[in-house]
């Protein structure tokens, strides 16, 4: 069944002021992503002020997020190249979770109500991804789910559901 605005657990109107918010953010990204090699020190306080929680966590740049304040790495971790996280919605990450090159993480929806569509709203669902996760290359998750402890996520793999603990799971719904 399709989803409207009321039906989202994050609402946000956009405004002057969230758009202003944002671009301070993007700022920040924009000269993490531009760090040179040898500046980890410089890469990590960048990460300080741009993330919700640190924590430890190794990103590689490019990164990319939308707010970057929704983002909660619980410790340490790894972050390969190019990885996405859309962060309408909070993002929590737990202890030592590794995800591969080109990672999609999209808390970010939309309305299937095409009038809801045309309203300034941004929409979006939580994640949670448990201790000790693997998501593998080009994987996408979607908003909405949870992601147990141990885990893999296939490369390539679209998580539209709930992951148990434990599992390996691979492939698209």
């Amino acid at each position: 069944m399709a989803k409207t605005v009321d039906e989202f657990h994050v609402k946000l109107h956009i405004n002057d002021s969230l758009i202003e918010q944002k671009l301070v953010k993007q700022e920040l990204l924009y000269d993490f992503n531009r760090a040179r090699p040898r500046e980890n020190e410089k890469r990590y306080a960048q990460l300080k002020q741009l993330l919700g929680r640190v924590a430890g966590v190794n990103i590689l740049p490019p990164f990319y997020c939308d707010f970057g304040e929704n983002i909660f790495f619980t410790e340490g971790g790894f972050l390969n190249y190019g990885v996405t996280i859309l962060d309408v919605a909070p993002v929590y990450i737990g202890k030592h979770v590794q995800i591969g090159p080109n990672v999609i993480i999209s808390t970010a929806g939309h309305p299937s109500d095409l009038a809801e569509r045309m309203q300034p709203f941004a929409c979006g669902d939580e994640i949670h991804i448990g201790d000790n996760v693997w998501i593998g290359a080009g994987a996408i998750v979607l908003g909405g789910v949870s992601i147990g402890d141990r885990s893999i996520i296939g490369a390539g793999s679209v998580v539209t559901k709930d992951i148990p603990a434990d599992v390996i799971a691979v492939g698209n719904p």
